[in-house]
């Protein structure tokens, strides 16, 4: 099994969902985070002041799937987030060792399938 993480732009949310269901992706978990890359952040001006926002708002999506889809999964995710501008966000693919659905006791490929 593995595991796809995926930091992207908020706005980018609704077309990684869209993508996932098109290849059978039932299943996801997202986050609201904060963080920076290259990007580095950006000034604003509040009620006369100027301030530093250093970490950037973005979305992380959490993937568990068994090793065959993963590839498909993380280009699935690439095509549906990519603009081309610095800040589209990364993803990571993290093995898995075991999985275990609570309600049913299933392990391994079984407790992250969609039966």
């Amino acid at each position: 099994m593995k595991k796809i993480e995926a930091i992207i732009k908020p706005f980018k949310l609704d077309d990684a969902k869209e993508a996932l269901s098109g290849i059978g992706i039932q299943g996801l978990t997202v986050s609201e985070v904060k963080g920076f890359g290259r990007q580095k952040g950006h000034t604003e001006l509040y009620r006369g002041a100027e301030y530093v926002v250093d970490f950037l708002p973005k979305i992380k999506l959490e993937i568990v799937v068994a090793d065959d889809l993963a590839e498909k999964v993380a280009l699935a995710l690439q095509e549906a987030c990519q603009t081309g501008r610095i800040g589209d966000g990364k993803i990571f693919v993290l093995p898995v060792d075991d999985a275990l659905r609570i309600r049913t006791g299933e392990r391994g490929d079984l407790a992250v399938s969609t039966q």
